[in-house]
């Protein structure tokens, strides 16, 4: 029986991918950098910003890593006033319902924690969550199992009562390597395929078909 839900948030809770991809763009504009094609962006979502970048721009040097950062905020921040994302279809509701039925609900993202509770408590869905890991509560992120590990034990949970919920490969991988199980949505910024290959239990088109899955 599944006690725990543990979620990723980009691609998962919240359609961000215009806002990602364009704040990318951007910031490789005036790093004065070759602009990536909104895949190779796409591609990136759900790793640590530094990481991200270095797999989009592998030339970039390590120690430029630090202003690349700086103006990626900098242009997030301003974006986010325009480009505003919303959250998937259902989600509230579902979250709501499972919140009712008894489960426990914790967020771990390689969003930056202060960006990641900006957008909880801006969507109206902090309520429902218990515990929110961001980037930079680990050493290790995604794919590494170190997030949910650490959410496992600060809930009490062990892991064959939880869940990994994500729409990229690296939270099924994530989820796995921690022997939760996993299931992956298929609405965010991966397939169907690329989240069975990684090993999911089960692969959903919609949140809300959590429901079901998590009542049996």
């Amino acid at each position: 029986m599944i006690k725990l839900v543990i979620l990723d948030f980009d691609g998962t809770l919240s359609d961000t991918r215009e806002l990602i991809v364009r704040t990318n763009q951007e910031t490789q504009r005036r790093m004065h950098w070759s602009v990536c094609e909104p895949q190779r962006i796409i591609a990136t979502i759900g790793l640590p910003l530094a990481e991200g970048i270095m797999t989009m721009c592998p030339d970039v040097r390590p120690e430029d890593l630090p202003q690349w950062i700086q103006v990626y905020r900098e242009v997030f921040d301003s974006l986010k006033k325009t480009i505003i994302p919303t959250l998937f279809p259902h989600v509230k509701e579902t979250l709501q319902a499972l919140h009712q039925s008894g489960h426990t609900i914790s967020v771990a993202s390689s969003r930056g924690r202060q960006s990641l509770m900006d957008f909880l408590h801006g969507m109206g869905i902090a309520p429902y969550i218990a515990y929110v890991l961001g980037a930079d509560d680990v050493t290790h992120a995604k794919p590494h199992p170190e997030p949910v590990l650490k959410t496992l034990a600060h809930l009490s949970v062990p892991a064959q009562e939880a869940i990994v919920v994500g729409d990229m490969p690296v939270d099924i991988q994530m989820g796995r390597g921690a022997l939760a199980w996993t299931c992956g949505v298929t609405y965010g910024n991966s397939s169907r395929e690329a989240l069975l290959e990684a090993g999911a239990n089960w692969v959903l088109d919609d949140f809300s078909d959590l429901l079901p899955l998590l009542s049996h």
